[in-house]
């Protein structure tokens, strides 16, 4: 039975870097649900790589820094396959060139930056998409994180960028309501084992940390974070707009954690 009901609709995936990626096990997940899977991906080079890993998908290329580029890709889309049913907003970047800072030293340029690609991307997206989207049962699903009030110091700047993103998901939610009934939410994992969080300094150590907080001890799995993806762009999930999910395996509430807190000091 078709559980989720994602036979033969189009999902554009926006943001494919790699194997390890989210965008890359949302794509997975969703082909083994039926459906069409396209993708995009930043550039030329990435293009080629995504080529041995996705076979037979297409993928288009868009840098969402520039407006251009997103206008290209959605009159590619709509050109090759019509009407699609759902996006997935799977990009993030920061530039930690300068290495680790105090969050007050924050470089200007940095910031904006990461608020263009990491957030405003969602707006431009949705905006240029906003008729090609399936207006009754469209649904975007953005990739954010469980918590944008944990200030851990090596996460800088991008908790606050988040932040703007999961406000965005329901200004979003309200604003496409006026002309359709396009779902926006949010998937919010804890951390996960992926290229993209290899950047950021000391993340093995706050990775190893809290796989130990969550309840199973054991760290969310990329995977499991696609799944949840794909329900909410399903019809499934029709209830469920403005949202964001969290996907941490309880660790919000187990950071008292006897096993932690009577842990020894190194």
């Amino acid at each position: 039975m078709d559980f989720l009901q994602l036979e033969d609709k189009t999902i554009l995936v926006c943001g494919l870097a790699n194997r390890k990626s989210v965008a890359y096990h949302v794509g997975a997940v969703l082909a083994e649900a039926g459906a069409r899977v396209i993708y995009s991906v930043r550039s030329r080079e990435r293009r080629q790589q995504a080529a041995k890993i996705v076979g037979e998908a297409p993928v288009f290329v868009c840098d969402v820094a520039q407006q251009d580029q997103i206008d290209r890709l959605r009159d590619e889309v709509q050109a090759a396959h019509g009407q699609i049913h759902g996006m997935v907003h799977s990009l993030a970047f920061a530039d930690y060139a300068a290495g680790w800072l105090p969050f007050h030293q924050t470089p200007r340029s940095a910031f904006l930056q990461a608020v263009d690609i990491s957030c405003f991307s969602l707006i431009a997206l949705a905006n240029a998409f906003r008729d090609t989207l399936e207006r009754e049962t469209g649904s975007v699903v953005a990739i954010s994180i469980s918590t944008t009030r944990m200030a851990a110091e090596n996460y800088g700047y991008m908790a606050p960028i988040k932040a703007a993103l999961d406000s965005s998901i329901c200004f979003l939610a309200k604003s496409f309501s006026q002309f359709s009934q396009v779902r926006f939410n949010a998937v919010s994992p804890g951390l996960l084992k992926s290229s993209a969080s290899a950047g950021i300094p000391g993340y093995v150590e706050s990775y190893l940390y809290a796989e130990q907080a969550t309840l199973r001890k054991r760290a969310v799995e990329t995977r499991e974070v696609a799944n949840a993806v794909a329900f909410l762009l399903s019809p499934r999930s029709s209830g469920i707009n403005a949202q964001g999910l969290v996907i941490d395996a309880g660790m919000a509430i187990n950071y008292f954690d006897k096993s932690l807190v009577q842990r020894k000091p190194d």
